[in-house]
This record gives structure tokens, C-alpha cells and sequence, in this order.
């Protein structure tokens, strides 16, 4: 019988079968996951450490996790909270019930113009701060994270980051918060009804809050302590500050549930009081020659206007001193030097320069061996944070396969700082991490080291545990410092909270555990875990794979923009059943690997977009698309025959293609649009998908003729000339049939370059052309390059060897041809190419016209998201781009044969088109049809905009 274990719980299978007959009575089937392979992947969070649980459930709303705690608790099953999972320290991993919020958590309610913000669980932090924006305000909390993590965890965890420090972190900064509590009860602070009924049905919890605040004042060694260690930033333990802060036991209680990591209730909304966003800011990078000068610095600089300073040792500058960018001087330093990053916010750029000035002049007596000075230059800027931020996916980037990437958090005192970094990289040497490195938010003593691990013996696992608890000795006992700053206790520093604490201090904490849950349901093994070797258990296996995604540390970042995320698996966890499947594979465990690979075909295979917006996002930069796309190859196998025959008869391809867009157009007007549509969604249905999905959106044939523009002498004399390709799509695809404007994109393509003097050249041979991306996308990449090669080279004639700019029409096939081109060749996308060339020979007259805009995943690769929104605004009054929507999943032809993918990503589109908005642009044709069918508008070109507009 399967079961398992928690402490001394034993919970068996009935138990998990019981649950599960018992929450389908109010949560969908789909949304509680018992499936193997999707257990582990789900399971999986950012830190070192692997529990698989036994059921994940995906829940919508409050009722819903009410009613998950109530039926757990009545069978004595504990559970696991899990946000983003971008925590470090195991906090969020469970071999039991994981519980995961849906897409449904994403509210947010602006208050008092801007001074709060009430934000439900699911918002991630960077959104939060994009809705203050306007209000030049911003929640607290800034991890490192904040892209990716979510609400629940920045709160449950205390994260913090740069520029916070212990003055902005979400215990300074909230204001109250709805609870739930591991009966099931809910406690919302703000609401004098919910706080009076609480002290009447909790009568036992409020007491025993009210008592541990006595005894603790009462204690004035235990009191003295905890104001002590909270001077620096500390997440090691509950929030013990709370019992000395404050008086009011509902206060104490918010209070506690920050940091508190899911082991004490569930944070089911949050209002923060949030901090000015300065509108001016600078930084300078500073160099001094050892970690002792710089130290000082720190402590000079901690009485100057600044909001950021990052101390960066040697061995972190040499990792990244060959990067693209970076300052000249920084190959040449050895590894004595230390550097601080420092920055400054002000609210206007007068007074941003006299505090620059007064923080150089505070270091005078220090010499500074190099520096590059204050500046507010953006590109510059970015630059000097990405050698900061470039550290951590430096050592991953090089480290050994099977090994993981370890960060480390700890806090010293600051008049230690430069003692105990020395004495960190004395235990580097020890313990042979040479390759480990030094960074932190030096304000607060706050560093973070960074080393490789492996786990695959007990050799490597005795070497973790010996330098962890040296470590340990070191921060909290020497220099009595905190073991975790801001990543939470976890499992990875539970064994140290005594260390740390003292008696008194944990047991204080396990008095709180016991208050809030007595029945230790609520993340059992985190923070209070009497396991001595909690830290070095259930560590996550990290198997060599794929060159192409061993260097994966499994962080989370590329999960926001993976348009599969919510209907099958993330980047992350296609690569964690990845590994898991070459594991068993290389174990000899062919059964099971048979059986997860049926799975991993669909859930990882089939619904991946592989459009590679996850390497933008990832921190070692890996595309888990071309990993997809490799393994796609054995897959369309088959097929390559055909497709060969497609490729060297490409013209004939788009003429069968053209008809058969024709025949359905015809075959709608006679028949009536859905009888076409049952009679061909039929056929999909008893073909079992392998014929495309019908849509009412389906284009029409393209009947435009195209013809290269006659010499003009104008155009003769201005020497404006371009290449234009329309993209195979364009070539063979008119509009749906209620589109505003139903010319075909090249007949407007041609028309706006018309309008602005230009000459148009268009390639020989242009029905044979195609960039190659239909064949990359099914792994055919001899093909693919094979199409590429051709198209690069009629380009290469066409533009008179590079001299006329090439204009693409279709977005991703410029992305792919940019990459792909080794010739000199300027290739532009539609918005590239507007504001490059066009608009300066034209005059717009916008619209008083509020229309959707949606940016390409191809375009956002390209850095273009910025200047595609300008231009749409440079056309019409108001322009949309909805939320949530970073890639619409088309993928090429997806969105004909997994439509799922498309409905998926662009789920939220819909309710976002307001009722005074009748259409949409972009820069795809073919995603332009699937945002059409969801969203309810037609989509067109953006091109179709600004001939609209030009004159």
C-alpha cells in the first residue's frame, strides 16, 4: 500500500482516494491532479530539494480553498501553499497535497490614489507595480524575482531585495490581510465584524496570542534579542518582532503571517501601504582594492541619500568580466578587489544631482582604484545592474552537469561585514567550492554566495552538510548574525532556527505553530522541523539530459510567458520530466520511461509553442522550444518526403494552399458558414485531430496580384528603395470576411509604401520563397536552413548586395531570417520598418478610435514591444494591450491542429476588449486568426493602421 509519511503521520492511499471523491463534489476533475508525471512536474519548485506530492489541486476561489482545508483537515492530510515557486529554501514543495492557485487570483483594487494597493495571492509582484505606476508609487518588496514571484509568496516569505531593505519589506508595509486559518475559519483584519467574531470563535488562539506577547515582554533578555537581531534583515523563524511591536493580538497575528511560509494559514489578500517610485534615479559602479575598504565604504555610505548598495567580492566580478558590455577595466582586477553598485532616487533630477554629489563626497577619503561614474544614461545603467544581476547565471552557466547552483542568504552585522566575508571565503577554500562567489545588499549586511553542489553521493552530501553547519557557526553564533535574509527558513535552514534563536526563542515559535495549527497539517517540515538533517534530505536529483538544458537550475522565471502553462506544462516542467525520463531511461527502468514518455509526447511535445520567449526570461538563457524541436524530429519522421517535396515545390504548395482557402470561401457562401464548420470539425473528430480545426475567422484567398513598383523620379532621385517579402501567409491569405478593410496585406503593404515614395523591389521567384520557419518548427532543420539559405540569397540579388533595407511583413519570419542570414542584409518587421523609414515621409492623421494591440511574441524577442505600442498610438486616440497575453500559442500552424494551445494562451483576451472596441492589430497574420476568434474582433495587420491614417 502506497503511503506516506510526515513526522510520525502515516497517511495511506484510501486516505488520498477519499480526499479525492470528496473535493470533486465541488472542484473540477481537471483541476485535482493524481497523474504520475504530473505530479512530479507541478511538484517541482526552485529550490534544491524533490517531494513528490500525491495530488495537486488547482483552486479558483476562496470557497474553494475553504472547503480543500476543511476536507483535508477532517481527514488528517497535511498540505503544502505554493505560489510562483521561486523560493529557494523548500518551502514550497510537499509529498503530500500541493495546493496551486489558477489564473483566477489576479485581482488588485488601486486605493487612495495609489498610497494602497489590495492584491489578491495569484498578482506577480512586477504587475503590482505596473498598476501603481501611473501613481508613481510601488509595493515595498523588490526580489530579485519580482517577474515572475507572486503576492502570496513575497508576503508568506518576508522577500525583500536591493532596494527595500528592512524599512519597505511587506512587515513594514501591509495593512491588513484576509486569513485563512487551518480549520477553515477566515479572518479578515480590516473589517471590525470578521475581528470581533474571530475573538469569539477563536477565543483559544486570541488568548494564547495575547499570553506569548506577555511572556515575551516579561522576558526582557528574550525581548532585547529580538529587537537586536531584527536590525538586520532576518527571515530565519516566524516574525518573533511581531510580539514586541506590537500590543493588539489581531495586529501580532497579521503580523506573524509574513514570513510565515505557509505553515500558519493561507494569505488570501493582502493591502500594502506602498512607497513613493522616484522618477529620477543614477548609479555609479565603484571599485576599491579589498573587501575591508569597501566595507567601510558601506558603512560611510549608510548616512548618504542612497537607495541601492551592492558589495560585490573578487571571485564575482572575475565571473562576469568577459561578458558583452562590461566596463574595460574589469578583466584586470584581481581578486582582492571589491566593488559596490550604488544607486540614488530622488523626485526631481536637481535634487538626484546633489545627493550623486554628496555621496562622493562622503568617500573622499577612500581611494577608489576604478569607477564608472554617476550616470542616469539607461543603456548604462542596465549595464552597470547586469554585471550585478549577470552573477548568479554565471556560475550556473559553467558548472558541471548533474550539479545544481546553491544561493546562499545570510546577514551580518555591518561592523562585521568585511570579517565575515573573509571567514565565508576561508570555508570556500575548506570545503573546495572555488568557484563560489560573494554578492548582497550591503546596507543590511545582507550577502548571498553562490556555489556548485552535486548530490549524487553521500560524499558530496557530507561536504554540503559540514560547510552548512560551519556556516551556520559562523553567521549565527559568531557574529550573531541571520541565517536566511530574505529567502525564508524552508527546510534548508529548519535544523538551524535553534542555533540561531536559543531555547526560549524557538520555543516561542513552536508555541506559535502550535496555536495556529495544532494538528501540524499546515506545511509540515518547514521552519519547526526536528529532523538534525532536514537540510541534507530529499535532495532533487539534477540528471544530465541535453546540452541544450542541463544548465537549467529550474527557477521558474520562464513560466509568465509560456502560453502552454496553463493547459499542459511550463518550460520548467517540460524539462523536469525531461530529466526524469533520461534518468529512468539510463537506469534501465524502461517500463516506467515508456509510460512517462507517452505522457511527455502530448503534455511536453505537442503543446509547446517552442516560440522562445522562456530563453528571454531564463537566466542562463536556455529555449526550451529547440529542445522540443530536436525531439520533434523523431516524431514528424515520417513526414520529412513530403515535406521535402513541399519545400522544392513551394510555389505549387501555396497555389494548393490558395485554393483551398478559395474553396472554402466558396463552399461558406453556398453551404452557410457553420454547416462548413460541422462538416469539418467532423472530420477532425473522426480523424482523431489529424485534420486542421474550422473557424469562422478562416481568411479568404489572397487575389491580389503583386508586381514591383514602376521607377518614379522621385523615388529615382531619393534613391528610396526597398525589398518587400511578403511572408508565405501573406502571400496566400486575404481577410475573414467582416474584417473593416478586406484587401489583402500586400495590396496595403504596397499602398503604404506608395504613399511614402518608395520603389519596391520584389525578389524573383517570390512563390518559391519561405524563410523556413513551417519546417524548424517540426525539427526539420536541414530543411529549414535549406529554405533559408535560398531565401537569403534571391534577397542578397534583390537588395543590389545589401544596399536596400528588406521589409518582411510577417514579424516572425523576420525574427528567423535575422538569425538565421549571414550575408549583410537589413531585414525589418512591420514596425521596424514604419518608423525607420516611412514615417518621416509621411503625415498621419490619427483616429479618435480605441483599438486592441497585440504585441508578438516574435516582435517582444526583438525588443519591439516599446515601439510597436508608439506606433499604434502615433495612429489612434487610446491603444490596449491586454494583460497577460505574452505569446497567443498560433505557433506557426498550432492553432489549426492544437487549437487548445491557442485558446489557452489567449484565454484572457476576451473580457479585456472594452464594448467601444470593434478591432484589433498586430504583426502575424496567422496569429491574427486565432486573436480574432477569441477575442470576438478581427485583427489585422498594423500595417492596415497606418495606411488607414497615413498621408
Amino acid at each position: 500500500m502506497e503511503t506516506t509519511t510526515s513526522h510520525e503521520r502515516v497517511i495511506d492511499a484510501q486516505a488520498y482516494q477519499q480526499l479525492e471523491a470528496i473535493l470533486a463534489q465541488k472542484i473540477e476533475t481537471e483541476r485535482i491532479v493524481t497523474q504520475e508525471a504530473k505530479r512530479l512536474a507541478y511538484g517541482t519548485d526552485a529550490s534544491f530539494y524533490r517531494l513528490v506530492p500525491k495530488m495537486v489541486l488547482r483552486l479558483k476561489n476562496l470557497d474553494e480553498v475553504i472547503f480543500t482545508i476543511q476536507s483535508c483537515r477532517e481527514l488528517g492530510i497535511h498540505f503544502t501553499f505554493r505560489a510562483a515557486g521561486t523560493s529557494l529554501s523548500g518551502q514550497a514543495v510537499s509529498d503530500s497535497v500541493l495546493i496551486t492557485l489558477t489564473d483566477d487570483w489576479r485581482g488588485h483594487e488601486i486605493v487612495d490614489n495609489g498610497n494602497q494597493i489590495i492584491l489578491q495571492p495569484g498578482v506577480i509582484g512586477a504587475d503590482a507595480n505596473k498598476y501603481l505606476a501611473p501613481f508613481q508609487r510601488k509595493i515595498g518588496p523588490d526580489p530579485a524575482s519580482i517577474n515572475t514571484c507572486k503576492i502570496g509568496g513575497i508576503a508568506a516569505n518576508n522577500a525583500s531585495g536591493m532596494c527595500c531593505g528592512t524599512a519597505q519589506n511587506s512587515y513594514r508595509t501591509v495593512e491588513s490581510m484576509k486569513i485563512v486559518l487551518s480549520d477553515g475559519s477566515l479572518l479578515d483584519t480590516a473589517d471590525n465584524a470578521s475581528v470581533e467574531a474571530f475573538k469569539q470563535s477563536h477565543k483559544e488562539l486570541f488568548e494564547g496570542i495575547v499570553e506569548l506577547h506577555q511572556q515575551t515582554a516579561s522576558n526582557q533578555e528574550l525581548a532585547d534579542r529580538i529587537r537586536h537581531k531584527y536590525r538586520l534583515k532576518n527571515t530565519t523563524g516566524y516574525a518573533l518582532n511581531a510580539l514586541v511591536d506590537y500590543h493588539d493580538p489581531i495586529e501580532i497575528i497579521k503580523h506573524l503571517m509574513i514570513g510565515s511560509e505557509g505553515t500558519l494559514g493561507f494569505i488570501a489578500e493582502i493591502t500594502y501601504n506602498t512607497v513613493i517610485e522616484h522618477p529620477n534615479k543614477a548609479s555609479a559602479l565603484l571599485v576599491f582594492a579589498d573587501i575591508e575598504q569597501a566595507s567601510k565604504a558601506v558603512t560611510t555610505l549608510s548616512k548618504t541619500p542612497v537607495a541601492a548598495v551592492e558589495l560585490m567580492d573578487g571571485r564575482a566580478l572575475r565571473s562576469v568580466a568577459d561578458k558583452p558590455g562590461m566596463p574595460a577595466f574589469m578583466p584586470s582586477l584581481d581578486l582582492e578587489a571589491a566593488a559596490i553598485l550604488v544607486e540614488s532616487h530622488a523626485s526631481s533630477q536637481p535634487g538626484l544631482d546633489l545627493q550623486c554629489k554628496s555621496i562622493l563626497d562622503a568617500l573622499t577619503e577612500y581611494t577608489i582604484v576604478e569607477s564608472v561614474p554617476f550616470t542616469s544614461d539607461p543603456k548604462t545603467v542596465a549595464t552597470l545592474w547586469g554585471i550585478r544581476k549577470g552573477m548568479f547565471p554565471a556560475v550556473g552557466a559553467v558548472r558541471e552537469v548533474g550539479t545544481t547552483v546553491i544561493i546562499e542568504d545570510v546577514a551580518f552585522p555591518v561592523e562585521n561585514l568585511a570579517n565575515g566575508i573573509r571567514e565565508l571565503q576561508e570555508l570556500f577554500d575548506k570545503y573546495d567550492y572555488s568557484e563560489a562567489i560573494i554578492f548582497g545588499h550591503a546596507l543590511e549586511g545582507n550577502l548571498h554566495f553562490v556555489f556548485t553542489q552535486g548530490f549524487d553521493s553521500q560524499t558530496e552530501i557530507d561536504r554540503y552538510g559540514g560547510f552548512m553547519d560551519d556556516v551556520a557557526e559562523l553567521v549565527a553564533v559568531k557574529y550573531q548574525g541571520s541565517l536566511k535574509a530574505e529567502h525564508g527558513t524552508g527546510r534548508n535552514m529548519a535544523p538551524y532556527v535553534e542555533l540561531e534563536w536559543g531555547k526560549d526563542g524557538y520555543a516561542l515559535m513552536q508555541k506559535i505553530k502550535a496555536l495556529f495549527d495544532p494538528e501540524r497539517l499546515l506545511n509540515p517540515g518547514v521552519i519547526i522541523n526536528d529532523n538534525p538533517n532536514s537540510h541534507i534530505t530529499n535532495l532533487k536529483p539534477m540528471p544530465a539530459a541535453d546540452d541544450l538544458v542541463d544548465r537549467c537550475i529550474e527557477c521558474g522565471f520562464c513560466e509568465p510567458v509560456c502560453p502552454s502553462r496553463t493547459l499542459t506544462l511550463s518550460p520548467r516542467q517540460r524539462i523536469v520530466l525531461y530529466r526524469e525520463l533520461q534518468r529512468r531511461r539510463a537506469a534501465g527502468e524502461e517500463i516506467e520511461a515508456s509510460e512517462l514518455e507517452k505522457t511527455f509526447e502530448y503534455q511536453g511535445i505537442d503543446t509547446c509553442a517552442a516560440t522562445g520567449l522562456c530563453a528571454e526570461r531564463c537566466p542562463v538563457g536556455i529555449n526550451t522550444g529547440d529542445l522540443i524541436k530536436k525531439l520533434r524530429i523523431a516524431k514528424y519522421e515520417k513526414f520529412t518526403p513530403i515535406a521535402k517535396w513541399t519545400a522544392d515545390h513551394f510555389s505549387t504548395t501555396t497555389k494548393l494552399t490558395k485554393a483551398g482557402l478559395k474553396t472554402n470561401q466558396v463552399a461558406s457562401k453556398v453551404l452557410g458558414a457553420n454547416t462548413v464548420g460541422k462538416l469539418t470539425n467532423g472530420l477532425r473528430s473522426i480523424t482523431k485531430g489529424a485534420t486542421p480545426v474550422w473557424m469562422p475567422e478562416m481568411p479568404q484567398s489572397n487575389s491580389h496580384s503583386l508586381v514591383s513598383s514602376p521607377v518614379t523620379a522621385e523615388s529615382s532621385s531619393n534613391h528610396k528603395k526597398v525589398v518587400y517579402l511578403p511572408s508565405c501567409a501573406s502571400r496566400t491569405m486575404g481577410q475573414q470576411s467582416d474584417a473593416g478593410d478586406q484587401r489583402p496585406l500586400t495590396e496595403v503593404t504596397m499602398s503604404l509604401l506608395n504613399k511614402a515614395g518608395f520603389e519596391v523591389i520584389l525578389p524573383n521567384k517570390l512563390d518559391d520563397q519561405c524563410c523556413g520557419m513551417p519546417y524548424d518548427s517540426k525539427g526539420m532543420s536541414d530543411l529549414a536552413q535549406s529554405k533559408a539559405q535560398q531565401l537569403e540569397e534571391v534577397l542578397w540579388q534583390a537588395s543590389c548586395q545589401g544596399e536596400y533595407p528588406v521589409l518582411m511583413d510577417t514579424s516572425p519570419c523576420a525574427k528567423r531570417s535575422i538569425e538565421q542570414f549571414t550575408k549583410p542584409l537589413e531585414v525589418l518587421e512591420p514596425t521596424g520598418f514604419v518608423n525607420q523609414y516611412l514615417l518621416e515621409h509621411l503625415t498621419l492623421e490619427p483616429l479618435q478610435e480605441t483599438v486592441m494591440l497585440h504585441v508578438t511574441c516574435s516582435s517582444r524577442r526583438m525588443g519591439l514591444e516599446g515601439a510597436m505600442l508608439s506606433l499604434a498610438k502615433a495612429c489612434t486616440e487610446e491603444v490596449i494591450v491586454p494583460e497577460h497575453i505574452q505569446c497567443c500559442g498560433w505557433a506557426g500552424d498550432k492553432g489549426f491542429t492544437t487549437p487548445e494551445l491557442n485558446e489557452a494562451a489567449v484565454h484572457p483576451l476576451k473580457e479585456q476588449v472594452p464594448s467601444n472596441c470593434t478591432r484589433g492589430f498586430s504583426n502575424s497574420r496567422t496569429c491574427e486568426i486565432g486573436l480574432s476568434h477569441h477575442s470576438g474582433i478581427p485583427y489585422q495587420s498594423i500595417l492596415y493602421l497606418v495606411d488607414e491614417v497615413a498621408q
